[in-house]
């Protein structure tokens, strides 16, 4: 039985937490298909249980956002089982705070590599199947880093610096058929700050997080750009919280 219009193939990176989990969550319970990716599989799979019991459709498969290989194998086992992919959530990320002084270059290399070549590993495994079914929407998420720079933040706030201009430029080059979103959270919860290895950097992180925003507001957001109507693409969303002094 085909699918109905309103109801889509949604893939998410990064999905076994955080943002990424409150998203599946909510885009299930909406009605639509979620194709869940991210290196925790037994969370993904206990997540695809949740979602199942509560009259949900989702699957998962295990995913390393920096193997190119990988990214293409999760969107093209996607499109094979169901004919399509409608949305592509680009949400895994890290962030590792630490001036730049602290030399923490495995870490810089670590963030590139997940919130720049990530990215871009998502949109070269999915933008050629969108150009040829016509239709499509990449969900990138970036971040208030994307926007303003902080003191230990200099490389992850650099990487999604590079997010939103890939993002951006990615609008500008597709036209018509396939929507670009930008979503930039500010200071949410979730198990982002948890690997912070830098003293520095965690103390900044725990000042910051003293007023955050629940994972589900992110996620609502991202179903706002999702829900739209086809000639009508919601290009970027900051949302975070009413207290943020930044």
């Amino acid at each position: 039985m085909p699918l109905s219009p309103d109801r889509k193939i949604i893939l998410i990176t990064g999905a076994s937490s955080g943002i990424g989990e409150a998203t599946a969550r909510l885009l299930a319970a909406r009605g639509h298909h979620v194709v869940l990716g991210a290196r925790r599989t037994d969370r993904l799979e206990a997540l695809v249980q949740d979602i199942r019991a509560a009259g949900g459709d989702a699957e998962c498969h295990g995913l390393d956002v920096t193997e190119a290989e990988d990214v293409r194998a999760f969107v093209d086992s996607a499109h094979r089982v169901h004919g399509r992919v409608d949305v592509l959530v680009n949400n895994a990320g890290v962030m590792a705070l630490s001036k730049l002084e602290a030399l923490k270059v495995d870490e810089w290399n670590r963030m590139i590599d997940v919130n720049v070549r990530g990215l871009l590993h998502g949109i070269a495994a999915a933008l050629p199947l969108m150009r040829g079914q016509r239709h499509g929407q990449f969900v990138n998420v970036a971040s208030i880093g994307a926007h303003a720079v902080s003191p230990t933040a200099a490389v992850y706030c650099a990487t999604k610096y590079a997010a939103w201009a890939i993002s951006e430029g990615l609008r500008q080059e597709v036209g018509g058929d396939i929507r670009v979103t930008t979503i930039s959270p500010g200071v949410t919860e979730s198990e982002l700050a948890d690997s912070i290895s830098d003293p520095v950097g965690r103390e900044e992180m725990r000042t910051y997080r003293e007023v955050a925003i629940p994972a589900s507001a992110v996620a609502e957001a991202i179903a706002y750009a999702v829900g739209q109507p086809p000639e009508v693409d919601v290009n970027e969303i900051v949302v975070r919280p009413t207290a943020s002094p930044a």
